[in-house]
């Protein structure tokens, strides 16, 4: 697979379809699973995770996957490379930055990959556009099930799967949906949302998952718990929850356009305005500007520019994205001037079109 291709596309977690859309973003379901023949791949040697990821990336390639999965070499990619597969959400950040044998095998159209050699020896993970747990779940099922008629997995009739971290034993299953939720933010009524959804274990992380900021008003809502439960009740509990949390932001949205239409107006066309005309512009305060656009245009307020079109520049503003569109590596303060030009050229061409 040519990694650059990936930069043609938004990836399947910014498609902007599927259901609630406007709000919920992508749903994710991620499985830990391990090869019961070797140490987990943080007491593996090289020569090991060398033999793992041989053997790994032999059965993976002979999957009956529709389309089928196309490995990539981690090892053998360049730095840029791998962060654009983070950015893409194919791949962790610990996987990116990690050394030695490790690869991914993913679907030409991103909603399937499976890290190998990250945490644990396998991370199957299945992205779906908008509210769309159930199917991904089935997809990652259907995908777990056709790897383990050719992996011996680590797997104990008491505990379930074993995991290297404690608290992924049990399903190995982490179910999350990425929301935005612009609105809340503003209302300030974010924190009580987290408050309440920490009281029943669900953990709320940014982006990128764990240790990552809000960048954009993005959120990503997870199970905590993976031990004891069914991996069916562990995606009922979420798939219970983010409806409430959907009807909050809704309600959110309706007040400020209800209550205080003129100020959300003004910060949706200053940031829009700012976006057309900055002559710098960091990674992060593009998402903040993209946040603000985005909700203006689920409101109304702004008819210039379509979701579609303001999900492919939150993609491509990226670090690596606005690096490989350009064709050529630049340093932080090249990439902001370069990033709002490219921000004002896009623009201007979606005016016209338009």
């Amino acid at each position: 697979m040519n990694v650059d291709n990936l930069t043609q596309s938004n990836g399947e977690w910014l498609r902007g379809s599927g259901p609630e859309s406007d709000i919920v973003v992508s749903s994710r379901i991620r499985l830990a699973r391990n090869l019961s023949s070797f140490p987990f791949t943080n007491r593996a040697n090289a020569h090991q995770k060398t033999e793992i990821e041989q053997f790994l990336r032999a059965r993976l390639e002979q999957l009956a996957c529709d389309p089928r999965l196309e490995y990539v070499n981690l090892s053998g990619l360049t730095a840029l490379d791998r962060l654009l597969l983070v950015e893409r959400q194919l791949v962790s950040r610990e996987l990116a930055n990690s050394e030695g044998p490790r690869g991914v095998a993913m679907a030409s159209n991103e909603v399937t990959s499976v890290m190998v050699n990250e945490e644990d020896h396998l991370r199957l993970q299945v992205i779906r556009s908008g509210f769309a747990l159930t199917e991904a779940w089935q997809d990652a099922d259907h995908l777990d099930d056709l790897l383990e008629e050719r992996v011996p997995y680590a797997f104990s009739e008491e505990l379930g799967y074993l995991t290297a971290c404690p608290t992924n034993v049990g399903t190995g299953l982490r179910a999350s949906v990425m929301l935005h939720l612009p609105a809340l933010v503003l209302t300030k009524q974010i924190e009580k949302v987290f408050r309440a959804l920490q009281k029943i274990n669900l953990a709320v992380r940014g982006l990128y998952g764990e240790g990552s900021r809000a960048s954009g008003d993005f959120y990503q809502i997870s199970n905590q718990v993976t031990l004891g439960k069914s991996e069916i009740a562990i995606i009922n509990e979420i798939r219970d929850v983010i409806p409430n949390v959907i009807n909050y932001e809704r309600q959110a949205r309706q007040m400020l356009t209800r209550e205080s239409r003129s100020l959300v107006l003004d910060k949706v066309k200053r940031a829009f305005g700012t976006l057309k005309n900055a002559a710098v512009m960091t990674s992060d305060e593009t998402m903040d500007l993209l946040s603000s656009v985005r909700l203006g245009v689920n409101l109304g307020l702004i008819e210039d520019i379509n979701i579609l079109e303001v999900n492919e520049l939150f993609i491509h503003t990226q670090p690596a994205h606005l690096q490989k569109l350009l064709g050529k590596e630049l340093d932080s303060d090249e990439r902001n001037s370069e990033r709002a030009r490219f921000l004002r050229n896009r623009l201007r061409e979606m005016g016209h079109l338009n």
